[in-house]
């Protein structure tokens, strides 16, 4: 029961398959939408003669983290675990948000809307449970996060687009209720700076 307010965040992700997660050190899913290699080759004019050019992904270079104990290492080392478990997670759900959105925006009135929202709703639970309900309590709360990253607004604010302010305060108060909350933004720049680094370089293919 601890984690079920997990579960809010499927009632605005679409049901998609799941991708498999690869989480082993120094490997690289190829197939999640964590990694989106980035190889481009062209030729352009230079001097009146052709010069071919490589594309390709961004390379971070980062001062080596410092450890103070065992502890802080393996507290970075969990932190890497959890951005491999929670990134493609909500970098599905923008995606699919966008799609939603677009979509929605066909349809001919509030009652079509309301339809396919309710299909989504049902589609999702079914998909995504079992996936969250595997999401440990720290996971939870960086997913929170990690999506205000991606698609630049709050868990809370999502919902509360999608289904309305009377579900998104229902599930703001039972997130509340357990120490979460949907409202959680991202500083990149602030409290995050060392979860930016890692999201930054899983999305490299350097972790």
């Amino acid at each position: 029961m601890k984690r079920l307010w997990l579960l809010a965040f499927g009632y605005w992700l679409l049901a998609v398959g799941c991708m498999a997660q690869n989480t082993k050190r120094q490997e690289v899913d190829y197939d999640s939408p964590t990694f989106v290699p980035t190889v481009k080759v062209g030729k352009v004019l230079e001097g009146g003669d052709s010069v071919l050019f490589m594309e390709m992904n961004n390379v971070y270079v980062f001062p080596p983290v410092v450890f103070n104990s065992k502890k802080q290492q393996a507290a970075y080392m969990r932190l890497v675990k959890n951005v491999k478990t929670v990134l493609p997670i909500a970098k599905e759900a923008n995606m699919i948000m966008m799609e939603t959105a677009e979509y929605l925006e066909t349809l001919p009135d509030k009652k079509a809307r309301d339809e396919h929202l309710k299909r989504v709703e049902k589609g999702v639970m079914q998909a995504y449970k079992p996936r969250m309900k595997k999401l440990t309590y720290s996971q939870g709360k960086l997913l929170i996060k990690l999506i205000y990253r991606e698609s630049h607004s709050s868990g809370y604010e999502l919902i509360q687009a999608f289904l309305g302010p009377v579900k998104a305060g229902f599930y703001q108060a039972f997130a509340w209720a357990f120490g979460a909350s949907l409202k959680k933004e991202y500083d990149p720049e602030g409290i995050d700076r060392l979860t930016e680094r890692v999201v930054l370089m899983v999305e490299a293919g350097q972790l």
